[in-house]
This record gives C-alpha cells, structure tokens and sequence, in this order.
C-alpha cells in the first residue's frame, strides 16, 4: 500500500515493556525527589514516601500531557510513533523529563507544525492551573538572611504570582508547594522544548513557519544562551553543549513546498509566544 508516491514503510512491533519499565522507575523517582523537598527521611521512614505524591502525580501528568499531546497528533496524521519514553533520574526533580520518537518521515509544514506545537499547547494547559493551585497553597515567609535556592521567574509566571499571591513585601519570598514547583517545571520544560533549535519542539516550529531561515535563527538563540551562561546561569553552558552536539540545522521535509493555512500560522505564532512568556533567563540561584 501506497501514500502517494511514498511507499509506506513497515515497522518493528512496538515493545511498551521499556515504556511500562521507565515509567514505573520515574514515579518511583519524583515520589522520592516529592518526599525529601517534604523533609522525609527515606532511609529513616520510608512508609512516609507517599507525602511525595502531590509533586509526582503533578509532574508526571504535566509531562505525559506534554507527550500525549505530540502523539496523539503524530496519530492522527498517520505517522508512526512511538508511546512517551520517561526518563528516571536521581536528582531533586526525579526525573529528565520524557520523550517520543517518530519513526515515520514527515511529508509538510503542516504536519509539521502540528506535531511540534501540539506538545507544548497541551503541556502549557495543564502546568498553568497546577502552578495556580500550588500558588494558593504556598505561603510567603520572611527570607532575610536564609540561604537557600531561589527560583527564577518567567513574565506568566510573575503574572500569575501578582494575581494570585498579590504584591511581596520586601525581604520576603514565596516558599513555593511541591505542586507549584511541578508547575514551574512544566513552564520550564515548556520554554526549553521551545527553543527555535534543531529538532527541538520549538525548531519545528520555526522550521515550519520560516523554512531554512529557521538554522540562522537557532545560531542567533544558541549564542544568546552562551551569554546568559557566562553572566547568568551556568546551566546554559551545558545545556548549550547539548544543542551544539545535537545541530542547529532542521532536517528538510519531503514536501517543503505546502503551504500553511492561516489556523496553522496563528498556532505557530502563539507557540512562540508561550516560550517567550515562559522563558526563564536565569532558572535557579543562591545555591
């Protein structure tokens, strides 16, 4: 069978054992990360574990969201892809976030820009209410003299924090609920994964929008994150050796010569405005 003048190729059977492993190994993560952020002792009271609910349930909704929504799209246009891989890891966070590989060519800008702003779209809904709610449920204390990890902050979530938190007094800070920081995250992933670089989820979305104009763009953005690594975040630094291993370049499509409609170049351009509302320039500090 046929698509066109593109035989369809044929694939290996999908083994969801390793989704089913990974998936299993990072709830197990973010349970721990949610636990010790609670100042639970797992060695100490390990059956009090279950307080790192709150923070994984909301971070791994956010992220299989994320997934879900690249997908189901991919799905619908009938690309071959493969269920959400989860990431474990040891770290305060539990996790290195998840992904999908399509394992399919895709043929146009259209599908294109559906599958990579689907993630983020989908994603973005679900981190915006957790923040809020994590929000309410945070409390604003005096941090004076404490030492301790500062997060940053993007313009939605200074936003949001003015709407639902109200002005901060001098000296003090909001000490942000386990459902609010799996919310950051989710705007941080978000900002990340929209970085107009490579096959990341904002490449293709520049990709599809501006074509082969999208490469010197992604060089501009990559020296810019050079620069706030060197005077801001060092955390750049290396997530800039990522993207710099990983190429700037999109790879071309088959049918490079369809068009996008006006929904899709509307969709495009909000995609691009969420990393810019999202965009952390400086994501953590006072370590």
């Amino acid at each position: 069978m046929e698509d066109g003048l593109y035989p369809a190729p044929i694939y290996p059977r999908p083994r969801i054992a390793v989704n089913f492993i990974l998936f299993i190994l990072t709830l197990a993560t973010t349970l721990l990360a949610g636990a010790l952020q609670e100042g639970v002792n797992p060695l100490k009271n390990p059956e009090q574990i279950f307080k790192g609910i709150p923070f994984s349930f909301s971070l791994l909704g956010i992220l299989l969201a994320h997934e879900l929504g690249h997908y189901l799209v991919a799905k619908k246009h009938g690309l071959n892809v493969t269920l959400p891989y989860f990431i474990p890891a040891p770290s305060f966070i539990g996790t290195f976030g998840a992904f999908i590989k399509i394992l399919s060519p895709v043929r146009d800008r259209r599908i294109l820009l559906d599958v990579g702003a689907a993630g983020p779209l989908v994603g973005i809904a679900v981190s915006i209410p957790l923040l809020i709610l994590g929000l309410q449920l945070s409390e604003v204390k005096m941090i004076q003299g404490q030492v301790g990890t500062t997060l940053g902050s993007s313009l939605l979530l200074s936003l949001l924090s003015w709407l639902v938190v109200g002005p901060i007094p001098e000296g003090f800070n909001i000490v942000i609920h386990p459902v609010g920081f799996a919310g950051w995250i989710g705007l941080l992933v978000t900002s990340l994964n929209l970085l107009p670089i490579g096959q990341l989820d904002g490449g293709h979305v520049a990709y599809a929008l501006l074509g082969e104009r999208q490469n010197k763009i992604a060089k501009y953005v990559f020296v810019g994150l050079l620069g706030l690594g060197v005077f801001g975040w060092q955390g750049w630094l290396f997530w800039g050796l990522l993207l710099f291993i990983m190429g700037f370049r999109h790879p071309p499509l088959l049918e490079w010569w369809v068009p996008l409609d006006r929904k899709r170049k509307i969709m495009g351009w909000v995609a691009v405005a969420i990393f810019i509302l999202t965009f952390i320039p400086v994501p953590f500090s006072g370590f």
